[in-house]
């Protein structure tokens, strides 16, 4: 099974992750502690929303933060080749993948959310296409963000399901545009996350549930995300945020939705109902089980190489690493959890 117009697909993930610039140069431009930019994503409420609306982030880490949204985690990647962005808050494995493969020099730091229900891919509720007949796929129109989570959730059941993508029509599309288009009529299947994938259900259905997919080793989560030789200059100003973020989240899980939702709300572009809709369906692992083996004590690591594998399998990429261990430093986690 492999991708329609495979070169293409990759042209558009290299130059859509920076990657070719990172080749060309070698080196990605470290900015100074005082130019601090974290990437994060609309309609995609977080207990760290909170803290970025109250500027507890900046008190904490004593200077001024900021905030830049972003349609997709591919563009995160670009974002920190460049410099122009030094924390990616809850980007996507995949992208991360994606860009590390061909050479970035990132790493993930921290785990932000698991998300298995608030990413999936919906087909068109006229084709009454669901698990029992999806070789009717075969020929459609897909909107898929390509090189995010949702494009590796795609793939990933497209295999299970024996569905030929070579014979789809997949287009390129951030969540907000395919649902919008999904909407109009113009597309057969869209894949996304969040507010655009409620949207996107009000006009189809999923194939699988977020537990089916865990099932089949699809795994959602997003990561927080550096440049390494940014976090290796500003190792105690990362590790701020990284205690900020897990504070955030303690307090969040402790009961203090009624106070915080309201302002992750406004800070995520989203009603409060939608917000804790979204909500329900994350988790927030705390420092410990982030510092376990599940998580960054080896279990990542070993997704990010199966996630690796895969695309390479698909034609997405060219190659895979041998290893992604170093694309993971917990190091900087293990340090706040002793503030």
């Amino acid at each position: 099974m492999k991708l329609r117009n495979k070169s293409n697909v990759l042209s558009r993930l290299m130059v859509s992750t920076g990657v070719a610039a990172v080749i060309s140069t070698g080196a990605i431009t470290a900015a100074s502690a005082e130019d601090l930019t974290v990437a994060y994503f609309l309609e995609w409420p977080t207990p760290n929303q909170f803290a970025q609306s109250q500027k507890i982030y900046e008190e904490e880490l004593g200077i001024s933060i900021k905030w830049v949204s972003f349609d997709a985690g591919t563009a995160m990647s670009a974002a920190m080749a460049s410099g122009d962005v030094q924390i990616s808050f809850s980007q996507g494995i995949p992208p991360f993948v994606v860009a590390v493969s061909a050479g970035q020099n990132l790493q993930v730091v921290d785990v932000a959310v698991s998300y298995s229900e608030n990413d999936n891919c919906v087909v068109r509720e006229s084709l009454e296409i669901d698990k029992s007949n999806t070789s009717g796929l075969e020929g459609k129109q897909v909107g898929v963000p390509l090189g995010t989570a949702a494009h590796y959730g795609f793939l990933k059941q497209m295999d299970h399901f024996g569905v030929d993508t070579s014979t789809m029509n997949i287009v390129d599309m951030a969540p907000s545009d395919g649902a919008a288009a999904f909407a109009s009529g113009n597309l057969d299947m869209v894949c996304g996350w969040g507010g655009a994938l409620r949207r996107m259900k009000e006009y189809g259905n999923t194939l699988l549930t977020g537990a089916e997919k865990e099932a089949l080793g699809i795994q959602v989560f997003d990561a927080t995300t550096v440049s390494a030789q940014w976090a290796q200059e500003n190792a105690e100003l990362l590790t701020a945020f990284l205690k900020v973020t897990a504070d955030m989240n303690a307090k969040y899980a402790a009961g203090g939705q009624d106070e915080m939702i309201p302002v992750i709300a406004k800070a995520a572009g989203m009603e409060d109902e939608a917000t804790v809709a979204t909500l329900s369906g994350f988790a927030f692992p705390t420092i410990e089980e982030q510092l376990s083996e599940s998580w960054l004590g080896g279990g990542t690591q070993n997704f990010l190489k199966e996630v690796a594998d895969f695309f390479v399998e698909q034609g997405t990429i060219p190659s895979a690493l041998d290893d992604y261990s170093d694309a993971v430093d917990a190091s900087y986690l293990e340090a706040a959890s002793k503030m």
